[in-house]
């Protein structure tokens, strides 16, 4: 694991998220899956969690970040453990065809655990990045994938886009070589590409310009520059070249 012998000075490391470190990684993914675990257990009470967001859209995400990652590494590393254990457990619990409310689309038990997949990964790209740590990928990136191609059209509504009508079709090759596809063979509209750059271009941690994920019509082609997998504002994604 990336932070489980960390120096205590580690946490303070900066990533490529403008303001945050190590420690707000953490603290954020810690604090997003007390979150689901509360739209999980206790609707009602995640709906003031839901207003509190409206209220502060920009800065909602942030401040709750900045307020875990004051605390030392040795309480916040159990915290976020913890909780990611107390959310698995209770996920297990929620009713077959019971759908969560989330910051964005409701979902089922299942996207909500692919989700927090999806944002760990995510977040600890960012800190391996900061940490100028490679990570070896591995098949798990298909959840990532998937969640990915399941929210093209929440994409475009977020960017005040219509979505396409028509489906796409998706062809991403797995790390050791699989071939993952989603969509009608016959789509005019096609996405290929590694499944690595694919998913760090929809969680937004590399810049298009560096990635080998390609379009075939301007659907898809639109898609691959609105892309996100994560709820909430569209972000504003890496630079071309941070990483090269």
């Amino acid at each position: 694991m990336l932070v489980g012998g960390l120096a205590a000075d580690g946490w303070a490391t900066p990533t490529p998220a403008e303001g945050w470190t190590v420690a707000h990684q953490i603290a954020h993914l810690a604090w997003t899956d007390e979150a689901a675990l509360l739209a999980a257990t206790d609707p009602d009470a995640f709906q003031e969690t839901l207003r509190k967001a409206a209220a502060n859209p920009a800065g909602y995400v942030d401040d709750g970040a900045a307020e875990g990652a004051a605390l030392p590494p040795d309480q916040l590393l159990p915290y976020w453990r913890e909780t990611r254990a107390e959310l698995a457990d209770a996920l297990k619990q929620v009713p077959a065809g019971t759908k969560l409310a989330w910051f964005g689309p409701p979902m089922s038990p299942a996207s909500m655990a692919t989700a927090r997949l999806m944002e760990t990964w995510a977040h600890g790209q960012d800190v391996a990045d900061g940490l100028g740590v490679t990570r070896q990928p591995s098949s798990r990136l298909r959840h990532v994938s998937h969640l990915a191609v399941r929210t093209r059209d929440f994409a475009y509504l977020v960017h005040d886009r219509k979505p396409p009508a028509a489906p796409f079709h998706v062809e991403l090759t797995g790390p050791d070589d699989q071939v993952w596809t989603w969509g009608p063979e016959d789509a005019e509209q096609r996405v290929t590409g590694p499944a690595l750059d694919f998913c760090l271009l929809a969680t937004q941690r590399r810049h298009r310009d560096d990635l080998a994920v390609q379009a075939v019509g301007a659907d898809a082609e639109e898609w691959l520059g609105i892309i996100q997998a994560f709820a909430g504002l569209p972000g504003q994604g890496r630079a071309a070249g941070q990483f090269g």
